[in-house]
């Protein structure tokens, strides 16, 4: 009797949740374990600004499937908390690690599906380290920001980035009631769009009392008292209680450069046209 597929999944948010449930579909007899590193799987990151400005107000609405109810519904070996460190391709093996316990196990594949996702971009600006600055990718990130924009006192927040989530992040911090500040380097908001597509929402967030610096991009974060000052490049100066750096993201791809799979010209890792790595039992989405 020929033995059942052991399918092996790296990152269980979009891209990985996705692949397991449809491995499942594919398959009723394979092995499907997800490797999450975080707390959780299937969330959806397109609502973070959304629960942080209220607009979602109930938490669970951000979490499209639990662990719990992808093993319930599909039978999949979910592991949250667990990352993937190691890639052993003559084996066929991965080594994950249990960052609660520290305890790392072997888990053998037939494929392996890579869905690390991408990691926010923290530009190398002097200061861009201090607590009061965030970024915006995970429900971690999420409860940190609103967190602090929940304390007494907090009261102008900046964002720097106007991409899809920097527009959304600052529609939400206004909608709280903080006044906003919204840095871009380039001279106009939304970047893949045409310029003259951009013009309204220019002119909406002069409307709505958005302080927006076009062309502009900051050089430095300093402190002055319990405030935060981003300095920027022509000398102008932002006083925030917080800032939010929404420049962009890079691929994650540590795991596929250690198994020296092939990365592709912008960075990410490369795959044909059926998401296969340059590993023929290797895969990669998202």
């Amino acid at each position: 009797m020929s033995r059942s597929p052991r399918i092996v999944i790296v990152g269980g948010v979009a891209g990985g949740a996705s692949t397991a449930a449809r491995a499942r579909r594919l398959s009723e007899e394979a092995s499907i374990v997800l490797f999450e590193r975080g707390p959780y799987v299937s969330f959806a990151n397109c609502g973070l600004p959304y629960y942080i400005g209220g607009v979602i107000d109930e938490r669970n609405r951000l979490l499209v499937q639990t662990p719990e109810s992808l093993n319930a519904r599909f039978d999949i070996d979910v592991r949250v908390n667990t990352e993937v460190v190691s890639i052993d391709t003559q084996a066929q093996v991965v080594v994950a690690r249990n960052l609660k316990t520290g305890k790392e196990t072997r888990e053998p594949y037939d494929a392996l599906v890579l869905s690390p996702g991408a990691e926010a971009v923290r530009p190398g600006i002097p200061g861009a380290q201090k607590e009061k600055i965030f970024t915006l990718r995970n429900m971690g990130d999420m409860d940190a920001i609103l967190a602090t924009v929940s304390k007494d006192g907090v009261a102008r927040a900046l964002v720097v980035g106007a991409g899809f989530i920097g527009l959304e992040l600052a529609e939400q911090l206004h909608h709280r009631g903080l006044a906003v500040s919204l840095v871009e380097k380039l001279p106009h908001v939304l970047g893949v769009a045409d310029t003259e597509m951009t013009f309204p929402l220019h002119e909406e967030l002069a409307r709505q009392g958005v302080d927006l610096r076009l062309g502009r991009s900051v050089s430095t974060f300093e402190e002055e008292g319990e405030m935060l000052v981003a300095v920027l490049d022509n000398g102008d100066r932002i006083l925030c209680d917080l800032a939010v750096m929404s420049v962009g993201v890079r691929p994650e791809t540590r795991l596929a450069r250690q198994a020296d799979l092939a990365l592709g010209s912008t960075g990410g890792i490369l795959v044909d046209d059926q998401m296969r790595t340059s590993q023929h039992n290797i895969f990669a989405v998202g």
